[in-house]
């Protein structure tokens, strides 16, 4: 007889299974589940809303081999740099996928349980993971055309031959949604003849079939796998595509979100800090769907603001991001918001659908590409649409006259703006060096996503901080914002949050600390053009001290207005850093 914690909680996990697959059988796959995640040595109760993270929490998004080094792994040169150029000003790190793989710069795995040997081993795993919170990605949709599974699937051998769609399967596809404008279905050989398998991001990218039971069980294995090798942070990458069904879009189907319900039943018992995320590159209506009702994803990647902050910086307008702030619904307790302006990825463009209109998509897609960018499509009703912006998020922040100044404080600016906001706040590696179009990666990939994965060596970046004042202006810039950040409660990524009227060209909003000892007045200025807003706007308590974080500037009581120069943000407070700090 189990002991009464795991009994309920086989309890729970039967419950999932029942809905992911109604003629299988619940109780006995409930057990296998239970057996792979060895909760015997793990087994911890979670509790319900609690937030396993505070304002000190920002998370750095890296390559294995976002930097390299004269004889040693790149893991060990990237950990070497994070602790040199960062030290504790993230506390996760997210190494994008670190295993064999066969294209997408990790993306089609080869093989989940090993580390690419061009990047290091699990010893280098583990050395992040004793000093950071490690965030790993579980590529779930899909693995490569290379690997095992798929290998056993062309020779019909098992367990692959059951582990991919085919056409035969899924029969009617007139309805799903795609972000490639690549064919659905790839023809490969087998002994039983030609069959069509099943790849929505790429013929190098096959889908796994999650209507076989031993699918999700080899993921969830492999989960276990994780934790074991100090990875708490799961992102679950394209969960969205995960389920097929014959006949419907295949996105966002009811099966996907009892799978993610599921793993994060799994995972919290497991692991007390464990947090899930999901990677839903989707209009945003779809994406806030994935926190369920507080008991699916623990974050959501806001996606719809790497676009809108891109389009409010650009033409100065602050109407857009206005209008989508005061329609964000706060995050629950035990859910936040993963924010971000830069990624691996380039900057989606469906996430601003319904938000942009058509007309200020277009105009911000041929601005973007004066300034060297890419763009990405996919198939919508049998045309090619813009599906991403493939461009350096320094690069897009340029000015029409080469401002080199103005250009860095308007990436400042960018990056202010995301901190302030609610939620999590994660940085791309590249962007703490101003790191601009990397057009030679393109060329030695063919693949627009590259012009944003740029690689460095140790001695190259040593060289550009010394000689590009630029680069060390972003980084000191970067450092001295999450610095201020993380002391600050009112910061705390489930603190309040109300969007303000600060202006046509202003994003405005005030943040207060969740025991109510702390406001701060966020104000950004979208134009190159000085602002200025009258205090009265700001609603200042009296009787208050109030300064500006960022310049330690204390405000005159006998003040009226509040200026702006071109592209700086303002965090007004009435407690400074140091009076937190005590």
């Amino acid at each position: 007889m189990l002991p009464e914690p795991l009994a309920a909680l086989r309890e729970r996990v039967i419950d999932h299974l029942e809905i992911i697959y109604p003629d299988e059988d619940a109780p006995r796959l409930a057990s296998r589940c239970l057996d792979l995640m060895q909760y015997q040595e793990r087994l911890c109760a979670p509790e319900g809303h609690r937030n396993a993270w505070t304002q000190a929490d920002a998370v750095i998004i890296c390559y294995g081999d976002s930097i390299t080094g004269e004889g040693q792994a790149p893991l060990r040169t990237l950990y070497q740099a994070l602790e040199r150029w960062t030290e504790s000003l993230f506390s996760i790190v997210h190494l994008l996928p670190f295993f064999p793989y066969s294209s997408d710069d990790g993306f089609s795995v080869i093989h989940y349980r090993q580390v690419n040997e061009s990047l290091g081993d699990w010893d280098d795993i583990g050395r992040f993971a004793n000093r950071y919170r490690v965030m790993g990605d579980l590529v779930l949709n899909h693995c490569s055309a290379r690997s095992q599974w798929f290998l056993q699937f062309m020779s019909k051998d098992s367990p692959g031959a059951n582990y991919f769609i085919t056409d035969e399967s899924v029969k009617d596809v007139s309805k799903v949604v795609r972000p490639r404008s690549t064919p659905l279905f790839r023809e490969v050989q087998t002994p039983e003849g030609a069959q069509q398998v099943w790849c929505t991001f790429g013929h190098d990218q096959v889908d796994l079939n999650y209507g076989n039971p031993d699918v999700l069980l080899e993921m969830i294995g492999i989960i276990a796998f994780y934790l074991d090798q100090g990875i708490t942070v799961f992102r679950l990458d394209a969960v969205a595509y995960l389920w097929k069904m014959s006949g419907t879009n295949c996105v966002n189907l009811p099966q996907t979100h009892e799978v993610v319900r599921l793993f994060r039943t799994l995972i919290e018992h497991g692991e007390r800090e464990a947090v899930l995320i999901t990677e839903t590159n989707l209009p945003n209506r779809e994406n806030l769907s994935y926190f369920g009702n507080a008991n699916e994803a623990h974050w959501i990647y806001n996606f719809t603001l790497p676009p809108l902050v891109l389009h409010a910086v650009t033409f100065g307008k602050a109407a857009f991001l206005n209008q989508w702030m005061m329609g964000m619904p706060p995050a629950r307790d035990g859910t936040a918001y993963l924010n971000f302006v830069s990624s691996h990825d380039g900057i989606g463009l469906r996430p601003a659908e319904g938000i942009l209109p058509e007309s200020e998509l277009e105009h911000l897609v041929t601005l973007m590409k004066t300034r060297g960018g890419l763009i990405s499509v996919r198939e919508l009703d049998g045309d090619v649409v813009p599906y991403e912006l493939n461009i350096s998020l320094f690069s897009a922040c340029a000015t029409d006259d080469d401002n080199g100044q103005l250009q860095v404080s308007k990436f400042l600016l960018v990056h202010a703006l995301m901190f302030g906001l609610e939620g999590v706040p994660a940085v791309y590696f590249p962007s703490l060096f101003a790191t601009p179009n990397a057009t030679y990666r393109v060329s030695a990939t063919g693949h627009n996503r590259a012009i944003n994965r740029p690689q460095w060596t140790e001695k190259a970046l040593d060289q550009a901080l010394k000689e590009e004042p630029t680069k060390l202006s972003v980084l000191k810039g970067l450092q001295q914002l999450l610095s201020i950040r993380r002391e600050q409660p009112a910061f705390h990524p489930n603190a309040t949050q109300f969007t303000m009227d600060a202006g046509a060209a202003v994003f405005a909003f005030w943040r207060q600390s969740r025991q109510r000892e702390q406001s701060i007045f966020c104000l950004h200025n979208l134009t190159r053009a000085e602002q200025v807003i009258p205090l009265s706007r700001l609603n200042l308590i009296e009787g208050e001290s109030w300064i500006d974080l960022i310049t330690d500037e204390a405000l005159d009581a006998n003040d009226k207005f509040l200026r702006l120069d071109a592209y700086q943000s303002r965090w007004i407070s009435n407690l400074n850093a140091s009076n937190l700090a005590r």
